[in-house]
């Protein structure tokens, strides 16, 4: 059984974002690991393994426009039920 269900990745679009602000954020506010939040100060990408992918996404959408989300199952995947 995994620790954290949920894969979550998406792009955040806005002004004057900051990967730094935004992994203390992840760090200090949300449960998960494999944090990745990389880019400049218009285009941020995400991807994080959490157990509540709907936490992350509403955080990021106070960010600026957020756009191809995508939110896998790890655990359905490991079962070979992808689909």
């Amino acid at each position: 059984m995994l620790e954290y269900r949920y894969d979550t990745q998406l792009l955040i679009e806005g002004t004057d974002l900051d990967e730094d602000v935004i992994n203390d954020y992840f760090t200090q506010n949300f449960k998960g690991d494999c944090l990745l939040a990389v880019g400049d100060e218009e285009l941020i990408k995400i991807h994080y393994h959490t157990n509540e992918p709907w936490k992350v996404l509403e955080y990021c959408s106070t960010l600026g426009e957020i756009y191809d989300i995508v939110v896998e199952d790890m655990d359905r995947q490991a079962r070979g039920l992808q689909g």
